[in-house]
C-alpha cells in the first residue's frame, strides 16, 4: 500500500468550527478583570505613597530604626517628595489603564 497524496484517505470535515481564541490566550473578560485589578492596586499604592509620607506616623516605623543612617534619610523632605512623586506616577498608570480599558470596550473599537 502506497502513502502518496493521491491515495491518502480523505477525512470528513469537522462540523465544529475552530475556536478563534488560541488555547493559551486568556479570555476577553479575564483580561479586563486583570486590568481592573491592576488599576485598583496601582491607584491604592499611589494614593498611599502620596499621603502617608507627610503624616505624623511616618516617623514611627520599623524601617527607620534598622540603621542609624536611614533615620536622617527618612526625615528628609526630599525623600518624602520622591515617594510622593512615585505615588503620582502610580496614580497616572492606573488612570491610563482605565482609559485604555474604556477605549477598548467602546462600541466602535475592535
Amino acid at each position: 500500500m502506497s502513502l502518496t497524496p493521491g491515495n491518502a484517505p480523505q477525512l470528513p470535515e469537522s462540523p465544529v468550527p475552530a475556536d478563534p481564541v488560541a488555547p493559551g490566550a486568556p479570555k476577553r473578560w479575564q483580561g479586563r478583570l486583570l486590568t481592573i485589578c491592576f488599576a485598583i492596586f496601582s491607584f491604592e499604592v499611589g494614593l498611599f505613597l502620596v499621603i502617608f509620607p507627610w503624616q505624623d506616623s511616618w516617623t514611627l516605623n520599623y524601617f527607620q530604626g534598622i540603621h542609624p543612617a536611614l533615620e536622617n534619610l527618612w526625615d528628609e523632605p526630599s525623600f518624602r517628595g520622591l515617594l510622593t512623586g512615585l505615588g503620582f506616577v502610580n496614580i497616572y498608570i492606573a488612570l491610563l489603564q482605565v482609559i485604555r480599558l474604556l477605549r477598548r470596550s467602546s462600541p466602535g473599537a475592535n
